[in-house]
């Protein structure tokens, strides 16, 4: 029993032959759409590619970009088939196509699935990129002498400014790491000699974060020097002046960035692939329809499409089984080109009469 058997007559296979046209240009926009989004996603972490550790975050907008590429060249062809299936004559040159077009249309969609899924996926990788990233980018801050190096205390600063964050996970990271140039301090000063001999491995490290980190909402100039000595402050205990410091850290905020961003992207690439799965059922039926009709002489009469001609099961069944003879023809042939070896690799045995 054939799935999904519908009758059509010529009004229904005009109307379904028309209706399938008018999809598939959507489907162009669609897929224009999809290729816009991946580009726009590939130039906004391009723009930070200074805090991420790898390219792998790049995975995502690249296949965005190629399945937008693939969907307008497939959608287009199809469209093309669609309205000239209205005329017998020119449908009959698309006729060999068809079947395998509708075979690549099904691993695109399922290529399409895959990469809305990736998009939601990729929350993961992506905060350990941009962990590891942010903690090089915090390194390099102080060398603004360096080449290659002199451009990350603006990066790092616009960042802070732009999502209002301050450190990797918060404001005392800047703790941890030297991010004061040698350049600007005076080795000349017992507090910094005792700094840095206080330290294992000579760096100068203070209680303190760059100018960045300051919010602007606060109510009192921001104390960036001294951050958690609350006797240095006159009315200051840091552990509740919430508005002093950005509390939230870069990572959190551009985690939450990008991934709001490709959890967007995914829930239109889900709609995207519904949209491409229907005009793949409809040119399916399309096709059918075409191909049963019982005089070709007459397209006024009725004929039948489906989706497969046999249930689901017994199509199942039968893609096995040609799975199964592709592999015994396979073997067959093996061993056919092993036995011809053996005979070529005798030597005929050569008796002498004395």
């Amino acid at each position: 029993m054939a799935l999904l058997k519908v009758k059509f007559n010529q009004k229904k296979r005009v109307k379904l032959a028309q209706g399938l046209w008018l999809m598939n240009w959507f489907s162009v926009f669609a897929g224009i759409l999809v290729f816009s989004m991946g580009l726009f996603l590939k130039i906004e972490l391009r723009k930070r590619s200074e805090v991420m550790d790898n390219s792998e975050s790049h995975f995502v907008p690249n296949s965005l970009i190629l399945m937008g590429i693939l969907s307008c060249a497939f959608n287009g062809f199809a469209g093309k088939i669609c309205y000239d299936s209205l005329d017998p004559a020119k449908f009959a040159k698309w006729k060999p196509f068809l079947k395998p077009y509708l075979a690549l249309c099904f691993f695109f969609n399922i290529l399409i699935f895959f990469i809305a899924l990736i998009c939601f996926l990729m929350r993961g990788s992506l905060d350990s990129t941009l962990a590891q990233g942010l903690k090089n980018g915090m390194k390099f801050y102080r060398d603004t002498d360096t080449p290659g190096r002199c451009f990350m205390k603006k990066t790092i600063d616009m960042l802070q400014i732009e999502f209002k964050c301050c450190g990797n996970n918060g404001f005392k990271d800047w703790f941890e790491i030297q991010w004061i140039s040698n350049r600007y301090l005076d080795f000349s000063s017992k507090e910094v000699k005792d700094r840095i001999k206080s330290n294992v491995d000579g760096r100068y490290l203070v209680d303190g974060v760059p100018f960045s980190c300051c919010n602007p909402s606060s109510p009192r100039p921001c104390i960036q020097y001294q951050v958690t000595n609350n006797s240095a402050h006159y009315s200051y205990d840091y552990q509740t002046e919430e508005l002093n410091l950005w509390s939230r850290g870069c990572r959190e905020a551009l985690l939450h960035y990008y991934s709001s961003m490709m959890s967007s992207m995914g829930a239109v690439v889900l709609l995207v692939w519904l949209f491409e799965m229907s005009v793949m059922v409809g040119l399916r039926l399309l096709q059918t329809s075409l191909e049963s009709i019982s005089n070709p002489e007459d397209p006024e009469c009725e004929s039948e499409g489906w989706i497969l001609e046999n249930s689901l099961k017994d199509s199942l069944k039968s893609a096995l089984e040609s799975l199964k003879k592709i592999g015994k023809f396979n073997q067959v042939e093996a061993d056919a080109e092993g036995a011809e070896g053996e005979e070529g690799g005798k030597t005929p045995a050569i008796t002498t009469v004395s």
